[in-house]
């Protein structure tokens, strides 16, 4: 049985391409165990993404945020107040941590979170400000804040 997956050329090309709202819908942030689902496009409309958003069932604070490539290329996962993370290699990595696709192993390593890009991790809002920013989501869509 093969499995599909994209060179790390492509996924890195993918993941650095502007993504946009594919349309002006409204959506709001999900409750409890809930989860959004919202598509993007890249600018030229060519290639399709998805912005992904979980939260925690029992854990309000507990959440996943996602940014996929093609419905099933995770090319950046970011898990936060959950458990920690064991890399292929053993290593365990602490939550908050990083999920960046790599080829032959798709999301199964983490990183720390960079400080650079995620300044305020414990602030749900603003780490979803940042993780789209930080996935080359330019025009952003529009997530309903009221239920932070």
């Amino acid at each position: 049985m093969s499995t599909i997956e994209l060179s790390q050329t492509e996924a890195d090309a993918l993941f650095k391409m502007k993504k946009i709202r594919l349309n002006v819908e409204h959506h709001e942030y999900p409750n409890r165990g809930g989860s959004l689902r919202i598509p993007l496009v890249s600018k030229n409309k060519r290639e399709t993404f998805m912005l992904d958003i979980t939260r925690g069932r029992i854990d309000l604070s507990q959440g996943t945020l996602q940014n996929r490539a093609r419905q099933v290329f995770i090319l950046a996962r970011l898990d936060y107040n959950g458990p920690p993370h064991i890399n292929p290699d053993g290593t365990e990595i602490p939550c908050p941590h990083l999920h960046l696709y790599r080829e032959g192993y798709g999301d199964k390593w983490a990183v720390s979170v960079p400080a650079e890009y995620f300044k305020l991790i414990n602030d749900r809002w603003e780490t979803l400000q940042d993780f789209m920013k930080f996935c080359n989501i330019t025009k952003k869509p529009i997530i309903t804040k009221e239920s932070f």
